[in-house]
């Protein structure tokens, strides 16, 4: 049997147990029957097969419906993760995209938002909706973790070029009233050291929807680069990534960045 009616949205599966409990929805099950009730989706036609092989199987459309609830409520239990791309567009497959998971995700959150990265160019306009979202929500506790960077040759003692990172951040590339916490990973900043860098790519809302993606806050990641990344509304996961963020700072591994 086809694997269509697990890859369902919930409502439209509950949609479709509703249409064949009630007999909107019967033998036999054309796909131009299942677009009045699930819509034009590009399943529509594997959904009418799958149906079709459970009618051979000798289950009728309420039975249907029973096993199409009982399937949504065990998927329920543990969430499925969404995949979230940035790149050329593929006809035919259906993929989240990577600009509209970062903007609805900054722009939702209600009391708590992580966000690391390694990258990002033109700040004003990389946490445009971030710095909206904190001057609008007052209570809204946002934490960046950011990478500062030193150049090959560059010799500059690593206090100044924090100071040089910081004083550039607050004073161009953080658009907001509201500030954010920052933290940034110092071994990247000692010369004598064997290197390491904050190369984390992540959000998490609210300790409620965590997304992992090799994307940087940058235009060529989030519109041009093919990349990948998975979004999962999970707390127990959230708030495991969260807890290891905290647990680095509160080690001292990563340290604040200096106000302005």
């Amino acid at each position: 049997m086809s694997d269509s009616l697990f890859d369902l949205a919930p409502h439209l599966c509950d949609r479709l147990a509703s249409a064949l409990e009630s007999g909107l929805l019967s033998t036999p099950y054309a796909p131009a029957s299942l677009r009045s009730v699930i819509g034009n989706t590009e399943r529509t036609d594997s959904v009418a097969q799958a149906l079709a092989d459970l009618d051979r199987l000798g289950i009728s459309g309420p039975a249907a419906a029973m096993w199409l609830r009982s399937v949504a409520k065990a998927a329920s239990r543990s969430p499925r993760p969404d995949l979230v791309w940035s790149g050329p567009e593929v006809p035919g497959l259906h993929a989240r995209d990577t600009r509209r998971v970062y903007e609805e995700l900054l722009g939702s959150a209600r009391a708590s938002l992580w966000a690391s990265t390694y990258v990002f160019f033109d700040g004003p306009k990389a946490f445009e909706v971030l710095a909206r979202r904190m001057d609008a929500v007052p209570e809204l506790r946002v934490t960046l973790l950011l990478n500062i960077q030193r150049r090959r040759g560059d010799t500059t003692a690593a206090e100044h070029l924090v100071r040089r990172f910081a004083d550039r951040f607050w004073a161009t590339d953080w658009p907001g009233a509201a500030r954010p916490a920052v933290f940034y990973d110092p071994r990247a900043l000692d010369p004598e050291a064997p290197g390491g860098v904050l190369h984390a790519k992540a959000v998490v809302t609210d300790e409620e929807a965590v997304f992992v993606t090799s994307a940087n806050l940058t235009e060529a990641a989030l519109e041009r680069n093919i990349e990948l990344g998975l979004l999962v509304r999970d707390r127990a996961l959230a708030a495991s990534v969260v807890g290891h963020f905290q647990r680095l700072i509160d080690r001292g591994l990563l340290l604040p960045l200096p106000a302005q």
